[in-house]
């Protein structure tokens, strides 16, 4: 048996203006020997593939992975190089299983569902027998383009996404059964009519994620997944959506997923967002007798296509003369390059933030201390890297701002403590993240609260000027089945 592995991802905002190139994916990875490296959140599945497939005595390919931080639009002759060099591949190896890792959401110019194309391109040239299973972020738009060329579709579970790994495990298992004839797997969709952040670790989606688990290997059902949608994109597959495969059994896995659709509507008041927006925010941190408190910048996350420059935050807490916070991470390449040059110690007078856009605000002057400067940083998230370069830490007599070299959310408080920022001396923690911050920040917060901020990566899914999809979806719409 012969498996070829590759990787493209990126998650595109269609309305950042910041475009998707060949620099942005050099900046994150290009490379065709992605399992020699340290595994991030798009190649830890590789990893597992390449191990179980060698295990099993298969021949492994591995093909190029390309992967950007999240921004606007790829630019479209760098998606169709990195396509094609993976089309290639397929076409002179000729392998019996293609797996992929991708995101989902790509939008490149010219092309509003990179994945689907992708699909259908690599189909073309296996041919209907072979299989092509395709691991997800839940983020992702799951076009019938996509589903009408896979054999298998299976989405993280979790947000925050720590489960890559064994989503990937489980795609292995059921890839390799359909390649030996074991099975016969049959993807089914249900459209939710529904579009909002979905924090799978707290209740009520924490109970609806264990039911999608408790469902598999039972009737038939070998995988369940759930489609969030990718809100910050202007294309027609927006939206939630259930995805069940079954072996065989097309009615089985579309009864299936309509049940599961039916039990997120159930719960959708649960899920509805109720973010305090910053002034609110901060007036927790005053009545608050137990410290650090999180508060997420929500509006400004880098993980969806956001500058990390925002400053709205930053002129509240500025404005009421707040001390003990400590905020980031903030791009800055510039600033960073100054204080590099500047050193530790330095006191200066610094520009923080509003550069990229409108939705970043204006920016901030601060006279500061560089407190500390650190090459290579990481962070993780799950079991993954999650690559920082260059942080800074930077003091303005009471409000500690991390900036970084390379645009990134905050995933972890390591990005204070790895700096030598004493959180527990901390009143509250602002971390620019809408929610893969969680898993890290709610072991050490006695308070963690979602804030509604201004910025390209907005938490009200009911302002959001979409033109490719009508606007008949819960909670824009308290009913969008009347």
């Amino acid at each position: 048996m012969k498996l070829l592995i590759a990787c493209l991802a990126t998650e595109t905002n269609t309305f950042s203006p910041m475009p998707t190139g060949q620099l942005a994916f050099e900046s994150v990875m290009v490379t065709r020997e992605a399992t020699k490296s340290t595994a991030n959140l798009f190649t830890a599945p590789l990893h597992e593939w390449r191990c179980m497939a060698e295990d099993r005595g298969w021949e492994v390919v591995e093909s190029l992975s390309a992967a950007a931080q999240p921004a606007g639009n790829t630019v479209r002759a760098v998606y169709e190089a990195f396509r094609d060099e993976i089309l290639a591949d397929i076409e002179k190896h000729q392998p019996d299983v293609l797996l992929m890792s991708m995101h989902g959401a790509m939008v490149a110019d010219g092309y509003d569902d990179c994945e689907g194309d992708m699909m259908s391109r690599a189909r073309a040239i296996m041919g209907p027998d072979k299989v092509i299973g395709l691991e997800l972020d839940p983020h992702n738009h799951l076009t019938r383009a996509m589903l009408d060329n896979a054999t298998l579709i299976i989405n993280f579970k979790e947000y925050p996404h720590v489960d890559a790994p064994e989503r990937a495990r489980e795609l292995f298992v059921m890839a390799a059964d359909a390649a030996e004839g074991k099975t016969k797997p049959v993807m089914r969709t249900h459209d939710c009519r529904m579009l909002t952040i979905i924090e799978t670790m707290k209740e009520p989606a924490k109970t609806y994620v264990q039911a999608m688990k408790d469902a598999e290997g039972k009737d038939g059902v070998l995988s369940v997944s759930l489609t969030h949608g990718f809100p910050w994109a202007d294309v027609a597959d927006v939206g939630a959506k259930t995805l069940v495969i079954a072996d065989g059994n097309a009615d089985k896995a579309a009864s299936a997923a309509k049940d599961f659709a039916d039990k997120l509507w159930d719960i959708r008041e649960g899920l509805r967002m109720n973010y305090p927006d910053i002034p609110a925010a901060l007036d927790i941190v005053d009545a608050a007798t137990e410290f650090p408190v999180t508060l997420a910048d929500m509006g400004d996350n880098a993980g969806g296509g956001a500058p990390a420059d925002s400053t709205f935050f930053l002129q509240e807490i500025v404005k009421r003369g707040a001390k003990d916070i400590a905020h980031g991470v903030f791009w800055d390449p510039v600033l960073v390059t100054m204080c590099q040059d500047a050193g530790v110690g330095a006191r200066m007078r610094v520009r923080l933030g509003g550069k990229i856009c409108k939705e970043s605000g204006d920016a901030v002057d601060l006279e500061v201390t560089v407190r500390a400067i650190r090459e290579n940083m990481t962070q993780k998230l799950g079991e993954s890297d999650m690559p920082m370069g260059t942080g800074v830490w930077l003091d303005a007599d009471g409000v500690h701002l991390v900036v970084s070299s390379v645009r990134t959310q905050n995933f972890s408080p390591s990005v204070y403590t790895d700096l030598g920022i004493n959180i527990d001396e901390m009143r509250a923690l602002i971390p620019k993240s809408t929610n893969h911050f969680y898993q890290n920040f709610e072991r050490i917060s006695p308070q963690v609260i979602h804030v509604r901020t201004p910025g390209t990566v907005t938490p009200d899914m009911t302002i959001i000027p979409f033109t490719k999809r009508d606007g008949n979806f819960w909670p824009k719409v308290e009913n969008p089945f009347n």
